[in-house]
């Protein structure tokens, strides 16, 4: 009988509550997202050793090197027609020092470069990418240069291509 009560008194109620259901205004905005152009570049070792020593250069040729591949570049870039540039500080090294892009996820490995304060190419067709390479460099030294150190910072710039 409980049962039978307890539906009657909320059919009752039921009938003498408004309606839960109710209307309610709308509204609306605008939502605009700007895309800045993003060009960042990273290595990710901030120093690199090398050591020409002079082993398993034969007796009588002048030419020494040294190359690590311990480095890795990567960017990030969301414009077309970029490239990326690597320089020295160094405006008069006693030795060379060469720089090669290795395996690139994207784009295309400029050729082999001898590093001078004046841009060079390393990384070309990089545009709208996420990407890295493994850094090549080779130090060369000339038995008739002698003995000293060289030490350079590098700087990686993404540029228009």
């Amino acid at each position: 009988m409980n049962k039978y009560l307890l539906r009657i008194v909320l059919v009752i109620i039921g009938g003498t509550v408004p309606a839960l259901a109710q209307t309610y205004g709308t509204d609306n905005h605008q939502v605009t997202v700007q895309v800045s152009t993003i060009t960042m570049v990273s290595v990710d070792i901030s120093s690199i050793s090398m050591t020409i020593t002079g082993a398993g250069v034969p007796a009588g040729q002048d030419q020494m090197t040294a190359t690590n591949t311990s480095s890795k570049l990567r960017w990030g870039v969301n414009s077309s027609s970029r490239k990326i540039t690597a320089q020295t500080n160094l405006a008069t090294p006693l030795f060379a020092l060469n720089l090669l892009a290795v395996s690139p996820t994207q784009g295309t490995a400029a050729a082999e470069a001898t590093l001078s304060t004046t841009a060079q190419d390393i990384m070309l067709n990089i545009g709208r990418s996420l990407g890295e390479c493994t850094l090549q460099y080779t130090g060369i030294a000339l038995a008739s240069q002698g003995t000293g150190t060289d030490s350079h910072t590098i700087t990686f710039t993404v540029t228009t291509q």
